[in-house]
């Protein structure tokens, strides 16, 4: 698997890009080109003031990045990424476009599980209440989620983790504030599983549970929501006026879609792979369930680093 951690954010970046080599150079003007590894990068984030020519997008494209186009706020607008390589694709995509209504809602139901079983650990960090509610939420959880029990769990998971006169408001990125950090934080976590969705060869437009006629990634946002947990950690460790166009705020919040994952050591653009992978073994019938992980808490390491941000 190819070594790409590096999330290259250029969506306030006012400059040019270009390639030689198997790098990218990122000029800002009357200045010397940066260079960077393509085989390091892991997501572009292009803003409206970056100018680039077709042979950067091929470059990245071959590579497996996808290149996530923002506007003025930073907020993923489109994307370009490469058709996959996976070598059973077409059985894959059929199998996918297949996939039963029982054994669909089984996965969304254990994805579902998962999250809130991620959400409860993020309260038992951060010392927050609620954390046995959420896991008694989570075991209650069955096949299509019929009950509705992750609004639920929405609904109590950010009572408890924002401040009297805060709710969750997706799609705030213009101001400072846990919100914007939060929907930053996703924006990278979702770069990561558009990689992820192609490289197993699957639609990333069908979804599982989401739907929609304008969202070409409803498959990433399906597949992507038992990682939320790992950028909340972070984003309600920092200050609830956090400004995610702050340098150090932005290096966190980085951090935190790139850190170690469950208990097998796996970073979460890794794990989301193998999740990915998974799925389609899933709907090709290959495994009879799918085993989703779920947010166990960061490391030291990570929670200091997080905290300093």
């Amino acid at each position: 698997m190819p070594n790409q951690w590096r999330v290259v954010d250029l969506t306030e970046f006012e400059g040019q890009l270009s390639t030689k080599r198997g790098v990218i150079l990122v000029e800002a003007p009357d200045s010397e080109p940066v260079e960077v590894s393509v085989a390091d990068i892991a997501v572009v984030m292009v803003g409206v003031k970056v100018a680039f020519d077709a042979a950067v997008v091929h470059r990245l494209s071959s590579a497996g990045v996808p290149v996530l186009f923002c506007d003025w706020r930073g907020v993923p607008e489109g994307a370009a990424y490469s058709w996959s390589s996976n070598g059973r694709v077409g059985a894959r995509q059929r199998a996918q476009t297949g996939l039963t209504v029982p054994r669909r809602k089984n996965a969304w139901g254990r994805i579902v599980s998962a999250k809130i079983k991620g959400q409860a650990q993020v309260l038992q960090d951060l010392g927050a209440d609620g954390c046995g509610e959420l896991t008694a939420l989570a075991a209650q959880v069955r096949s299509g989620d019929p009950g509705n029990l992750e609004a639920q769990a929405a609904r109590l998971y950010w009572t408890r983790l924002m401040d009297k006169g805060q709710h969750r408001d997706p799609g705030s990125r213009a101001g400072p504030g846990w919100n914007g950090c939060l929907d930053y934080g996703y924006a990278i976590l979702r770069g990561h599983g558009v990689r992820a969705v192609l490289a197993a060869g699957m639609l990333p437009a069908l979804g599982i549970f989401h739907r929609g006629r304008s969202n070409g990634f409803a498959l990433v946002d399906d597949l992507m929501e038992p990682f939320r947990p790992a950028v909340d950690d972070v984003v309600f460790r920092l200050s609830s006026d956090a400004d995610p166009s702050d340098r150090e705020v932005k290096r966190a919040l980085v951090s935190a879609a790139g850190r170690a994952f469950g208990s097998d050591g796996l970073t979460v653009p890794s794990a989301f792979l193998a999740l990915a992978q998974q799925f389609g073994q899933y709907c090709e019938g290959e495994v009879e369930r799918l085993a989703v992980p779920h947010w166990r808490g960061p490391s030291d390491d990570m929670s200091m680093d997080a905290a300093s941000g």
